[in-house]
């Protein structure tokens, strides 16, 4: 009995330490982000447009975040309705063992491949052979098919995890089952499924690799047109820091662009807590 209680309290150590190990980390990124790029964040840095010789030493970020904005937007556009569509057959429909774990099986590969083979696949797809160059819709498509597997994922968890009880009421009152899962399924599910969402939304805001071969641009005027290339703070902030432009304002990017996923990853965070009450 004391030896069970010796290794459990060691256990509780060994796990609160591996937490507090993170906590420390993730808190020490910030620290050192918000000291060395909080000297030029400021309405200009925000408001502005990069500027001076080599571009980017003035200036600030603003048609990176905007480009962000688009890419990620329409990366959520892209993906949204077949992810939905999987994660609720998936969920609901599929009775077969075999073909579920075929799909399941495929969802994971997806979300592991690394981000520069999704990037190359969509270049050869979307800008070579589609012809649809380098552009916003091109690196929107390839951050769509990036963030596919994440919304599957979370949408069906958060369906599988709703009460059982509303399923077997409902199809014992004889209501059909897709009346029962857009009038009852749906909306218990709906803060898990948006919290994926978000999170999906994080994932796409800091991708690199993708947007690198499909859509980014050093710099362009324009950050809306669906068939011309944009900026992007990711890689914004891979310019400013491998090509030395100001290592000050790399630091004052990363500290807006983490801040931005912080954010999202909190909202996610705090709606699939609610989702589990």
């Amino acid at each position: 009995m004391l030896l069970r209680r010796l290794l459990d309290t060691l256990w509780l150590i060994a796990f609160w330490s591996a937490g507090l190990l993170l906590l420390l980390v993730l808190i020490s990124i910030l620290g050192y982000l918000v000291y060395r790029g909080h000297s030029v964040i400021n309405l200009e840095f925000l408001l502005a447009s990069p500027k001076g010789l080599p571009l980017g030493a003035e200036g600030g970020i603003l048609p990176a975040i905007k480009g962000t904005l688009c890419l990620v937007l329409l990366a959520v556009a892209a993906a949204i309705l077949p992810a939905l569509a999987t994660a609720v057959y998936l969920a609901e429909y599929a009775r077969q063992e075999g073909i579920r774990q075929v799909i399941n099986t495929t969802v994971q590969c997806m979300a592991g491949l690394p981000s520069i083979v999704t990037g190359l696949f969509c270049y050869a797809l979307f800008v070579v052979r589609l012809g649809f160059g380098i552009s916003l819709l091109a690196g929107g498509l390839a951050l769509g098919m990036m963030v596919f597997p994440v919304i599957v994922v979370t949408a069906r968890d958060a369906l599988l995890a709703v009460n059982n009880h509303y399923r077997m009421v409902g199809l014992s009152l004889g209501v059909s089952r897709w009346y029962l899962l857009i009038r009852i399924l749906l909306p218990q599910a709906a803060a898990g499924i948006l919290g994926g969402i978000l999170l999906a939304m994080g994932y796409a805001a800091g991708a690199t690799a993708p947007i690198m071969v499909t859509a980014a641009a050093i710099a362009t005027p324009s950050a809306g047109n669906l068939w011309e290339p944009v900026m992007a703070l990711p890689y914004h902030l891979y310019i400013l820091f491998s090509q030395q432009v100001s290592l000050d304002k790399a630091y004052g990017t990363a500290l807006v662009l983490v801040s931005l996923l912080l954010i999202l990853n909190i909202i996610a965070m705090w709606l699939r807590h609610r989702n589990g009450r």
